[in-house]
């Protein structure tokens, strides 16, 4: 059970956090920096170093002798989301991002002129944008340092980024409806929809000019909810079901764009 009340609880995980080699900011994320957060919400925290510097490493979370595991940089695949830690800190569920100031201000750069990349990460089944990083300058709560805001979602971000998710939808959605729905491949047929349905999640977000830090409300926040009905209707035949899935998702985009 924890011994120590929330807000003594968060004051010391991130002072500790804080005072680690190379970290320059510490912030919380997730439901518990946006206030949608449940009794049982892990604490989703990041810590900022500048990788140009060297400074920061990973042993020395271990060093704090936290229980769980702690990866190496890189450790979760690469790429923006660059590895952490799934600790238990007084018997609370803490996750601990690393997150490169040099790759985020980069990707700041980038998504004011509009630009992104598409990456794999586990538990995410449309895989995450780049400019994730820089959703979460805008929505987490910093605890200790600075860190770089972006003012507003960037003109030429809202502009690209919904072609760019809608895209990749489309042709997940055109792939399943020829090569999976003719071979009565139902599980590859659910799968692909439910793909493109994050994916189409992603372009109303971004049509709308709403930041985007995981997938777990996507599909509520975009209205896109009820392709549950679709896919749980099991008098639809497989090439139906892609039909009536992709006219929902291209109906919230279209809205999201006007």
């Amino acid at each position: 059970m924890p011994e120590l009340s929330d807000d003594l609880f968060l004051d010391h995980l991130a002072d500790r956090l804080a005072t680690l080699p190379g970290v320059r900011a510490v912030t919380l994320g997730g439901s518990r920096a946006q206030g949608t957060h449940s009794a049982e919400s892990d604490w989703d925290t990041a810590v900022y170093y500048r990788g140009s510097e060297g400074d920061f490493a990973p042993r020395y979370v271990r060093d704090l002798g936290w229980d769980g595991e702690v990866s190496e940089i890189g450790g979760w695949g690469g790429g923006v989301f660059n590895g952490g830690a799934w600790l238990t800190v007084d018997g609370r569920r803490v996750d601990v991002h690393y997150r490169d100031l040099d790759v985020v201000e980069h990707e700041l750069s980038e998504a004011r002129a509009g630009r992104f990349r598409w990456e794999p990460l586990m538990f995410h089944l449309a895989g995450i944008p780049s400019y994730l990083v820089v959703a979460e300058l805008a929505v987490n709560r910093v605890l200790s340092g600075e860190i770089p805001r972006p003012a507003g979602y960037p003109v030429a971000l809202r502009k690209a980024a919904p072609d760019e998710w809608w895209g990749r939808a489309a042709a997940t959605l055109a792939y399943a409806r020829a090569g999976n729905a003719p071979k009565g491949a139902r599980t590859e047929v659910v799968g692909a929809v439910a793909v493109a349905a994050l994916c189409a999640g992603h372009a109303v977000l971004a049509g709308r000019g709403e930041w985007v830090t995981n997938e777990k409300r996507l599909l509520e926040r975009a209205g896109l909810r009820s392709v549950d009905d679709v896919i749980g209707d099991v008098t639809l035949g497989l090439g139906e079901l892609v039909d009536r899935a992709a006219e929902l998702m291209e109906r919230a985009v279209s809205d999201a764009r006007s």
